[in-house]
């Protein structure tokens, strides 16, 4: 089976480090791995680094890192999916606010990925946010993605 294109949300950079989220880091942490075995291939955007630069140091370096050392493909700023992300808004779906969230999936979604993993379960990880968003991709000529975070993703050792 080809390996999944998977989008990697800015949490997901963050609980590499989480020490106050024991379960939630281990996930990530695993799913970082099959990242590095082949399992994925792992892409994020200039707009998650932006939100990964606002972070203080050491954790601002050490999350950027992760992105160098997995070998993170990297998508950049696009009018199409700033469009897209503003269709999400105007739909009730994402929050003016938050509309970065949006921008996350519309990146994925122009960019033809498979999976967006995130533990942002305000906006993203969201029954409301997977429908809606969903809906829109279709109406707009898109292929489904999934929306999951890294629990529901990594494989499971029994």
């Amino acid at each position: 089976m080809k390996p999944f294109k998977i989008y990697l949300e800015t949490t997901i950079f963050n609980f590499k480090f989480a020490e106050d989220s024991p379960d939630k880091k281990a996930d990530t942490i695993k799913l970082f791995d099959e990242i590095s075995g082949g399992k994925y291939i792992a892409y994020t955007s200039n707009y998650v680094l932006q939100e990964l630069l606002k972070a203080k140091e050491p954790k601002r370096s050490d999350m950027v890192g992760l992105i160098e050392k997995y070998k993170i493909r990297f998508l950049e700023a696009d009018e199409i999916a700033e469009k897209l992300a503003d269709e999400y808004v105007g739909a009730g779906i994402i929050p003016q606010k938050y509309r970065t969230d949006g921008i996350h999936i519309a990146m994925a979604t122009i960019n033809d990925l498979d999976i967006i993993v995130s533990y942002n379960f305000q906006h993203i990880v969201k029954l409301k946010t997977i429908i809606g968003t969903e809906s829109i991709n279709l109406r707009e000529g898109y292929k489904r993605i999934g929306i999951y975070s890294p629990t529901e993703v990594i494989e499971n050792e029994e």
